[in-house]
Order: structure tokens, then C-alpha cells, then sequence
């Protein structure tokens, strides 16, 4: 609190980007942890939060009349236009801002002080939730080709990487540390991934330190014993991220990359991926494209283009493809590596995983994923996020790319995925947040210092016990689509642009759900009529049985002729509704529903309407809007609205 110099600022003035005549009139707020805006409209009123770690960068612009506009940026894409009355206040405000975005200490973010209502032990449980090794037994490991090594223990071989650590069985303790001391930051060749149907494995590694003509035989040992532990091929495929130039000019420091006349029976490949430096300045150029006002079609593709920012997402997809075919059809080995083999080594042996095992296209796989590749390998979140106040220069969108990787994925195999996109923006979205210690510190050795799993909560946890709001409806684990190798297409037309996680804040831009959140939409409103008919029967099987049973004691004739229903009555039971009572189209010929849904949907109670909009609505998303279906029910009052009318933009506004 002591760094707020102004704790409250009224008469503030949120602007729309799309629409700046929206703008809105309210009472800004600095709190230790949130920067919040409240409207001032009567009634309820609408409230703004923004977390201070979630913020990129805070932005003074000139004064005009109307006051002293500030610009927010944040990580999650979010922009924030405030106009400040006076402009001391907003300096005020700025300074505050600036400091509270940018902590100086770890203790400072907000994983240290978010306390939910839960116990100690609870907690740890959380913490538990994932265990990386049932994922290695999964794996079939450790097995008589490959073995657990404590040989790190303490982290005496690599800071950066976690304690234990799976190797070839053949690798003995003096040949890991000698080639350990041949690898940039100790980060010597080990298991990633490991395929029990024909023993190919992803190993990774850093560069090595050869420069221009130095060996190691202990790092020759170490590839010759990873080619070993693949009985099935007689070479093994050793891939360098890396543009062969940026290799070639790390060798004149003393780097560089494997002689293959050094080693034997090694096949060398150059990938093509660029350094932090220009993946950062692409994707701020890309963001730039998505931040103008109106730009024309040609303003935005030429944008886009020249960002690069696609050019980047399709060398990490293409890297991926090569390692995932190379093990799955030709059962070759593949030791991955870039300069330090945490950032890109991490994007491309997670994509060739996802390409390669169903198990990581779930939403526990994923997360195992994620904790494995990028926070157990020492991917250096601090750094890469800019959670402290530290080089901007160090600052990149790795982990970004790879999540986009991931739904680009999605986009082409649309049944291969237990998860949505939702469940990738909320996974980015707190990789910034600072909320849950998972991502906080660059190493495994780091976060155990801090005591991460004393003082902060699991996301894996939170995200497992809210997993139905991340289910796919599309997903079938026996499709053909989840089974097996994905081989996608790299062509550059099968690139799209993810309007969903960089535009997800311009409600006026674009519709607010995707199909899956109108497919899940719905499945719960089919779910509701379901039940209401199972309901009606019953009640039908109880009338009929009363029935029965008086005209029994009254022991008059039965009469079996067929009852005819009075529906003028009011009776308990619905008429059943004709496809001329459906205007919206919702059940006959409907796009939005298969087959089996629309005949589930037959039999619809006339007194559903208002329950039903009231579910939905309670079950919907501010961000993703589904009660703002394209396809909408013909429950819904707004069914017989023209889209296009003034009034159907309101109430989607």
C-alpha cells in the first residue's frame, strides 16, 4: 500500500476502443493488488479489475480538454483507455501503476497473498495433483534401456534442471558429468519422451561448447548410449532449433553445435527457429495490428504479414512435425537443443508430444505437459513473463507460441481435443497472473528456495476441479482424429489468425463464442429438456396408474379405448409442439445440431422458456458470452428477433 499515492480518482472515464462514444463514467480505485473501476450508473453497477501483475505497461499520453487520457496494457491483450479529469491525478496514478505492475522482490506478487478458503492440507494435495512420474511409467519407464538418475540430486550437475532425471541405462555418473561440463549451463542430453511401442526417444539438451574444433568423448558416450537404448535404428537424429547462422556465430564464443564427424552414426539438422529477440519485437508488431482503430482489410493482412508472427507459429509447428514423424514412423531417436534448451527446445519437443501421444490432447495431459516440458526443464517463466521488475530484453512470448501451436492444432483436428480454446486462454491468462506459484521463479531448484508449495496454490488443481467448463463437446476418444500420430498441414492457408486470445477484450469486434461454446450451450439446454421429458413421463405413469387403480374400486367397466387429452384444460401435460412452432430453426435441418440431438428435442414443454434462459444465462461467460448463441433456441425470447435490428444489437451489446 505504500506505494499508492492515490488511492481513488472519480469522474474517470473508461473509453470503448471500437466505439469511443460508449465510453463510461466511474470512480477509478488503486488497491494493493487491483487496479478497479466502478461505473457510476444507478443500479448495478459494472465493475472493471485488473490484477497489477497482469500489467504490460502503463502510458501517459498529452492532456486535451476533456482531461488526461492513460493507456493500460496487459499481458492477457487487454487495453484499458482511461481519461483522468486532472492531470496531477493521473501522474499520480501512473507512478503508482508502474511501480505496483513491476514488484521488485517475489514476495511482492500476488500467489504470495491470494489466501482462498482452503487448509494446509488440502493444499498440499493440490500441489500433488500431478505426479510427473506415473506419467514415465505411463511411458513404460524405467525400463532395461532407461533408468531414473539421481546424479543431479541437489542440483550439483544443472541448476536449471529438476532433480531427477531419466537417462540411458548404459550412461555411467563420470560420462552424464563430463558431457554435463561440455553442455551450455550443465544441461547435458536427457529424456523427454519416451515411445514403448518401438523405444524411439526425445532427448534434449543445450549446445554444446565446441567452438570451432573442441570435443568431449564423455558427450560422444552420452549420444552413443541414447542410440543404444534404440535397439530398432542404427542412427539417431540430432535437431538444432536454431538458423544455421545464429549456430555458426555462437561458435566464435565458444558454442556452437555437434561436428558430426565427432560423433558417430548422428544425422545433424538445422531447424530454423528465431532467438527471444524477434519472436518479442513480432509479436508486439502483431499486437499493434490488432490495437488500430478501423483498419482497413488491407491494412490489417499487411500488418499481419509483416509482424511475422505466423512465419514464427509455422517453423515451431514444422520442427514439431519433423521430431514426431521421425519417431513414429521412422522410429529414429531425436536429441533436441537451441542455445540453453529452455525456450525453444521446450516448444518444439511439447508440440511433437501433442502431435505424437493422445494423452497429451486431454486436459490432465496437457497440464502434465506443461509441467514437465516447461516448468520441471527450467523454462524461465520470471524472465519470459517479466513478473519482476528486471531486463525487458529478457521478456519473450515462448510459452505463447506454444499454447498458439496448440490451437492451430485444435483448428484442424477439431474431435482430437479433450479441451477447448477456453482452457488455453485461462492457462495464459495465469502464466501472468502471478496468482498460483506454478510459473513463478525459472527453475525447479528456485521454486523449491521459495517455498512455492508452503505459501501459494496449485492451477492444476483449480483448473481439474472446473474441468467442465474446458470440455470439448467435439471430442471422442475413439475417434480416429484422437487416435495415434496428428499430421497436420504446415502449408501457410491452414494458419489462422487467434482473434479469440488477442482480440477477446473487443466484444465489438467479433461474435463472443466459438462453436464449441455453442455446441456446449446446447448440450445443456438439450440436457434440461431431457429431464423435463423424463419428468412428464413419470407423471404420465403416475396418472395412468391412478387411474387404474379407481376405476378398479369403483369396479366399472375398462374402457380401453385410447384417452383423449383436453389441451385446452391447463393440465399438467404440454402439447407437444409442431415444427411450426420452431422459427429459429432449431430443430429442423439445424447446422448447429447433429442427428441424435435434434431428435432428442422432439418433445418440448411450453413452460420451459423462462427456466431455461435462466440456466443458460447463469451458466454462461461474461468473455465467451454463449448466451449470445448465432443459433439460438426456440427458447429463447430473442428467437423471433431479426439478427440485424436494432434491438437484437442491444441486447447483444
Amino acid at each position: 500500500m505504500e506505494h499508492i499515492r492515490l488511492p481513488k480518482v472519480e469522474d474517470v472515464r473508461l473509453l470503448d476502443r471500437i466505439a469511443p462514444r460508449r465510453s463510461r463514467v466511474g470512480t477509478l480505485y488503486l488497491t494493493a493488488t487491483h487496479t478497479i473501476f466502478v461505473e457510476n450508473e444507478p443500479g448495478p453497477r459494472s465493475e472493471t479489475w485488473v490484477l497489477h501483475s497482469l500489467v504490460c505497461s502503463v502510458e501517459k499520453q498529452s492532456a486535451t480538454a476533456s482531461g488526461c487520457p492513460l493507456l493500460i496494457h496487459c499481458k492477457n491483450f487487454q487495453l484499458l483507455h482511461f481519461v483522468v479529469p486532472q492531470d496531477r491525478d493521473c501522474y499520480d496514478v501512473l507512478v503508482s501503476l508502474q511501480r505496483l505492475s513491476q514488484p521488485e522482490r517475489y514476495e511482492e506478487l500476488y500467489c504470495f497473498s491470494y489466501k482462498p478458503n482452503v487448509d494446509n492440507d488440502e493444499r498440499q494435495q493440490d500441489w500433488d495433483f500431478l505426479d510427473l512420474k506415473a506419467d514415465y511409467s505411463r511411458m513404460g519407464l524405467p525400463n532395461s534401456l532407461w533408468r531414473l538418475s539421481s546424479v543431479n540430486r541437489h542440483y550439483k550437475v544443472s541448476d536449471t534442471y529438476p532433480a531427477e532425471l531419466f537417462v540411458p541405462e548404459s550412461a555411467t555418473p563420470p560420462v552424464i558429468v563430463g558431457s554435463s561440463k561440455f553442455r551450455s549451463r550443465g544441461r547435458f542430453p536427457t529424456l523427454s519422451y519416451y515411445s514403448k511401442e518401438n523405444h524411439a526417444a526425445i532427448c534434449r539438451s543445450s549446445q554444446p561448447l565446441s567452438g570451432f574444433s573442441a570435443r568431449c568423448l564423455e558427450d560422444e558416450q552420452m549420444l552413443e548410449a541414447i542410440l543404444r537404448s534404440n535397439p530398432r535404428s542404427d542412427f539417431m537424429y540430432v535437431v538444432d532449433t536454431r538458423p544455421k547462422l545464429n549456430a555458426i556465430a555462437n561458435r566464435a564464443a565458444g558454442k556452437g553445435y555437434e561436428n558430426e564427424d565427432n560423433y558417430s552414426n548422428i544425422k545433424f539438422q538445422f531447424i530454423g527457429i528465431e532467438n527471444i529477440h524477434v519472436m518479442r519485437n513480432s509479436q508486439q508488431k502483431m499486437l499493434e495490428v490488432c490495437e488500430l482503430r478501423s483498419p482497413s482489410m488491407s491494412d490489417f493482412l499487411e500488418g499481419l504479414e509483416s509482424s511475422g508472427w505466423l512465419k514464427h507459429i509455422k517453423a515451431v509447428m514444422d520442427a514439431g512435425v519433423f521430431i514426431a514423424k521421425a519417431v513414429a514412423e521412422e522410429g529414429v531417436s531425436v536429441l533436441v537443443h537451441c542455445s540453453d534448451g529452455w525456450d525453444r527446445t521446450a516448444q518444439v519437443c511439447s508440440v511433437a508430444c501433442v502431435l505424437l501421444d493422445p494423452f497429451y490432447r486431454t486436459l490432465k495431459g496437457l497440464m502434465v505437459l506443461i509441467e514437465r516440458d516447461w516448468v520441471s526443464f527450467g523454462h524461465k517463466f520470471s524472465h519470459r513473463c517479466n513478473h519482476l521488475d528486471g531486463d525487458p530484453k529478457e521478456a519473450s512470448a515462448i510459452i505463447d507460441q506454444f499454447l498458439e501451436c496448440v490451437w492451430q492444432l485444435m483448428e484442424q483436428f477439431p474431435c482430437a481435443f479433450e479441451f477447448t480454446e477456453r482452457f488455453l486462454i485461462t492457462i495464459h491468462s495465469h502464466i501472468y497472473s502471478c496468482q498460483y506459484g506454478n510459473f513463478i521463479g525459472n527453475n525447479q531448484r528456485e521454486r523449491i528456495e521459495l517455498g512455492m508449495q508452503e505459501r501459494t496454490h496449485s492451477l492444476w488443481s483449480y483448473l481439474w476441479k472446473n474441468r467442465m467448463d474446458f470440455i470439448n463437446p467435439l471430442y471422442r476418444p475413439d475417434h480416429s482424429q484422437t487416435q495415434g500420430l496428428l499430421r497436420p498441414s504446415t502449408a501457410p492457408y491452414c494458419f489462422k489468425f487467434w482473434r479469440a486470445l488477442y482480440n477477446r477484450f473487443d466484444r465489438g469486434m467479433h461474435p463472443r463464442q466459438s462453436a464449441e461454446d455453442t455446441l456446449r450451450a446446447i448440450q445443456e439446454e438439450t440436457q434440461q429438456l431431457e429431464e423435463q421429458l423424463a419428468s412428464h413421463r413419470q407423471k404420465i405413469t403416475k396418472l395412468e396408474e391412478e387411474q387404474e387403480w379407481s376405476d378398479t374400486q369403483r369396479e366399472a367397466p375398462f374402457d380401453k379405448s385410447p384417452t383423449v387429452w383436453d389441451h385446452s384444460s391447463g393440465g399438467d401435460i404440454a402439447l407437444v409442439n409442431t415444427p411450426q412452432d420452431y422459427t429459429g430453426g432449431f430443430v429442423t435441418s439445424s447446422p448447429c445440431l447433429p442427428r441424435a440431438t435434434q431428435s432428442s428435442l422432439i418433445f418440448m414443454p411450453q413452460d420451459l422458456n423462462q427456466t431455461s434462459d435462466s440456466n443458460l444465462s447463469n451458466s454462461s461467460d461474461q468473455e465467451s458470452g454463449i448466451a449470445d448463441l448465432s443459433c439460438r433456441s426456440p427458447l429463447s425470447e430473442d428467437s423471433t428477433r431479426d439478427p440485424d435490428s436494432d434491438d437484437a444489437a442491444n441486447s447483444a451489446a
